[in-house]
């Protein structure tokens, strides 16, 4: 029967895309202007579409300055449905129609308090069919390392998120305690409603930021700085400019003098989620693999068993444990449940009478932290370690 669903439901794609294609040369024909040829395949979203069409008025009507504002104006929309459809992925074979995601609304009981039990454990279990073919088989399925799902390795491939020159990574790291993000999870942009998108949208195109390009340091610089007057009316302070570039070092693990879009958006996304959101409201993203992950490493800190650690081990937790680490990172004793740093508790079981960091001996005798207030102080740090990318998305302050 799962055979037969999954056939059907490709048949049902396949019809899609064919309406697609349809619709494709027909608004083709029917649109006699260069500039609207040009901008064949967007998709209307209302205020979102002004906004595109507003910031287009601002370019002169040269043919390469048109050619780069139609690309600039795709790019737009798809950042707001979160991938977007290129049209010329209609004519590739064997290749799944990727879908359109549904960004998340807020609901009335998001601002409610959460409960998360430190001491009710939470059972960890996969999903058992693939989330795309929505078929068992014997094959061996990937796992997020975030979420519940699956996959097969074949419809990665077919979905066109699994890439040659990425596929032997995947499979070397999905298995391990490094674990995968599958795409749903690897976009932290994809966390954002529809209204905090708009926000997030308006920034950029105010700070002449244009979508899917590289930064540069200075470019970065630039951007923090107009974002930091906008928010505020003043200047930034030495002191914040100095964190700027060490986020800008955390971005570009590889030295390279720039970071990717991807990187970018990821870090812009989880900063707008701490501005416009409660902690506690950030509590209601998280999974049960990343709640259970967050648990243990309490408990590892929580020596003494009496509820509370220091200020100074939840802070070095948030340098150490729920940050990204590089593959040969030694493996630690839970399975599946998020990345760990090869200093983290868990996986070097270390003790209260192994070394500390400094950090953590300055604030021995801070404020005693509960479980819930380590939750909350640390909810963005651990959304932040979901993307595949060894870009470090939130520096936590040094």
């Amino acid at each position: 029967m799962g055979v037969l669903m999954s056939r059907r439901q490709t048949v049902e794609k396949v019809q899609k895309v064919s309406l697609a294609v349809s619709a494709f040369k027909d608004g083709l024909r029917e649109q006699p202007s260069t500039r609207q040829q040009a901008e064949v395949g967007g998709t209307c979203w209302g205020t979102l579409e002004q906004a595109v069409q507003e910031g287009e008025e601002e370019v002169s009507a040269g043919p390469s300055q048109l050619e780069e504002s139609s690309t600039s104006k795709a790019a737009w929309e798809r950042l707001q449905d979160g991938r977007g459809l290129e049209p010329e992925e209609f004519d590739q074979a064997n290749r799944f129609t990727p879908p359109t995601f549904i960004r998340p609304k807020r609901e009335l009981h998001d601002d409610e308090p959460l409960d998360i039990s430190l001491e009710q454990r939470e059972q960890v279990l996969n999903d058992e069919m693939c989330k795309i073919c929505e078929v068992w088989t014997a094959e061996s399925l990937f796992p997020c390392r975030v979420c519940s799902r699956v996959y097969h390795d074949g419809c990665l491939h077919r979905m066109g998120y699994l890439q040659n020159n990425s596929a032997m990574e995947v499979m070397e790291t999905v298995h391990t305690e490094t674990g995968w993000s599958c795409y749903y999870c690897d976009n932290l942009n994809l966390l954002l409603t529809e209204e905090e998108m708009y926000s997030l949208m308006e920034i950029l195109q105010q700070c002449k930021i244009i979508p899917g390009t590289c930064l540069t340091l200075d470019n970065f610089l630039h951007y923090k700085h107009l974002v930091h007057k906008q928010q505020f009316e003043r200047p930034m302070a030495e002191a914040q400019e100095e964190q700027a570039s060490l986020q800008f070092s955390a971005l570009d693990p590889d030295k390279k003098g720039h970071i990717k879009w991807h990187d970018f958006l990821s870090h812009e996304s989880i900063q707008l989620l701490q501005k416009l959101r409660p902690q506690n409201t950030l509590l209601w993203l998280l999974t049960a693999k990343e709640r259970e992950w967050a648990r243990m490493a309490f408990l590892a800190l929580d020596q003494d068993s009496d509820g509370f650690i220091r200020e100074g081990e939840c802070h070095w937790a948030r340098h150490t444990w729920f940050r990204k680490h590089q593959k040969e990172t030694p493996s630690c004793n839970v399975s599946h449940v998020g990345p760990m740093s090869e200093s983290s508790p868990a996986s070097s079981g270390s003790s209260k009478s192994q070394e500390k960091t400094p950090l953590a001996t300055e604030q021995e005798e801070a404020r005693p932290i509960d479980w819930l207030s380590f939750l909350q102080e640390n909810v963005a740090y651990i959304l932040a370690a979901r993307p595949n990318s060894a870009a470090l998305h939130l520096q936590p302050p040094a």
